[in-house]
């Protein structure tokens, strides 16, 4: 399959069709969004199809859309959206936009040997709701941030749809030192890879790629076709490493309601 092939599949199944917990689904004529059901959540704009006729008012309708309701949300904007500026109107629309994150995409049919090798670090499969805590420490050292609305997103995954999420985290000395999960969306060809993240005194030993092959291995038992990844600049490197393909830039574009005029 080349390229466009797969870009076309990855927007049918990762950006139009996609569902996520947590989040109601709302398709317009001109965009795909997700609402965040909880109070610490923000909503999405995944997909949109515009035109230079309509993009300036469908910007204006979803950001009046989003104010209505006082959640923040991000319009993902990818480099082979239509109109081919459109992360620079939503720039001057007042968006925040964020670093550029390359989409990431793994045949598994092509994965490298080392992925199907048996995993021999400590990496345990999380399954109670009372040990998410165990990736927040990894998440919340590494990135020095507060973590908690990816609590209350791992919670809810795990309780109400644990065939779709399945959390990973590594051990060392009985510490959870690294951390990531990866999502099963319905009905799709596609597994998305999140997380990957490591306490920098535990890197450089083989814990990433503990990780990224204990996913690779659960998403081929389940006839999974392919991995993908939002990857950020110090992740691609190492993501080419293992086979993965870039098909694309995608651009956070934040709104935050507290900005509003």
């Amino acid at each position: 399959m080349n390229k466009s092939q797969i870009i076309a599949l990855f927007d049918q199944d990762q950006r139009r069709d996609v569902e996520y917990p947590d989040t109601r689904r709302e398709v317009t004529p001109t965009v795909v969004r997700h609402i965040a059901k909880s109070g610490t959540g923000e909503g999405i704009i995944i997909h949109s199809q515009l035109t230079e006729a309509n993009v300036e008012e469908t910007i204006r309708e979803q950001v009046a859309y989003f104010e209505s309701i006082g959640q923040d949300f991000e319009w993902k904007a990818y480099d082979y959206d239509r109109p081919s500026d459109l992360k620079q109107r939503l720039a001057s629309c007042g968006f925040e936009v964020e670093e550029a994150e390359a989409i990431m995409v793994l045949d598994l049919e092509d994965a490298p040997g080392i992925l199907w090798q048996p995993v021999g670090q400590n990496v345990q499969r999380i399954v109670d709701p009372e040990r998410i805590s165990d990736a927040l420490t990894v998440e919340e050292q590494v990135w020095d941030e507060d973590f908690s609305w990816l609590g209350h997103y791992l919670t809810t995954a795990l309780r109400d749809y644990p065939e779709q999420m399945s959390l990973y985290v590594a051990y060392m000395h009985e510490q959870p030192v690294s951390a990531g999960w990866i999502y099963f969306p319905a009905r799709s060809q596609f597994a998305s890879l999140w997380g990957g993240s490591t306490l920098s005194p535990f890197r450089k030993q083989g814990l990433y790629t503990a990780l990224l092959a204990i996913r690779a291995q659960e998403a081929s038992s389940r006839q999974v076709r392919y991995l993908t990844v939002d990857a950020s600049p110090m992740s691609r490197p190492i993501l080419e490493k293992y086979g993965f393909e870039m098909i694309a830039y995608a651009f956070p574009c934040k709104w935050k309601v507290t900005t509003c005029p």
